[in-house]
């Protein structure tokens, strides 16, 4: 080899070996937790609204995921609308494969879910309704949604725009529960 070549591979692996060292870096630097939450007023009160969102058969109705593919294969396990419920989905590409059960329920207030991503990516979040009384016959209704990305996958972070992605999801399941809601 010539000495130029050597040269030139040893400059070569040392930019290489410093653009690694940077993407550990940043992918320890950054925050691997991220969360996205919404917001809507809806005009009925709020054990009406609660005792409709507390059933996962019913978020088929607001869900923006579950329009996204018509033929998704879907099943539910357990007793819908208590602790311990499960809603299985499998559908194309857009939807992936999953589950979502109900973890806990404080009625009219609050209900958690853990959702199990199986594919195309595996994964764990929490979602969440919150259910505040704003007056007689107002309610106001949060959907969350937490996760995290384990390092260094994190760096998607920089690219992805969470709180814009499932943000908007969020804001137009919490429009069509609103509306489905309110024309009862």
């Amino acid at each position: 080899m010539s000495t130029k070549l050597i040269k030139f591979l040893k400059m070569a692996a040392i930019i290489l070996g410093l653009f690694v060292a940077f993407i550990l870096v940043a992918a320890f630097a950054m925050d691997t937790e991220y969360s996205v939450e919404r917001s809507i007023i809806v005009d009925r009160p709020t054990p009406v609204v609660f005792e409709h969102i507390r059933y996962l058969r019913n978020q088929d109705d607001f869900s923006v995921w579950g329009t996204m593919d018509p033929n998704m294969q879907q099943e539910y396990r357990g007793t819908d609308g208590t602790v311990g419920a499960v809603s299985v989905w499998d559908g194309n590409e857009d939807v992936g494969k999953g589950e979502q059960e109900i973890v806990r329920i404080e009625d009219n207030k609050r209900i958690d879910f853990e959702l199990r991503f199986i594919e195309p990516f595996e994964g764990v979040a929490d979602a969440y309704f919150i259910t505040d009384s704003m007056s007689e016959n107002e309610t106001r209704v949060t959907w969350g949604f937490e996760s995290n990305m384990p390092r260094p996958m994190n760096l998607m972070l920089l690219f992805i725009n969470m709180e814009e992605l499932i943000g908007s999801d969020l804001d137009s399941g919490l429009t069509k529960l609103k509306d489905t809601l309110e024309s009862d």
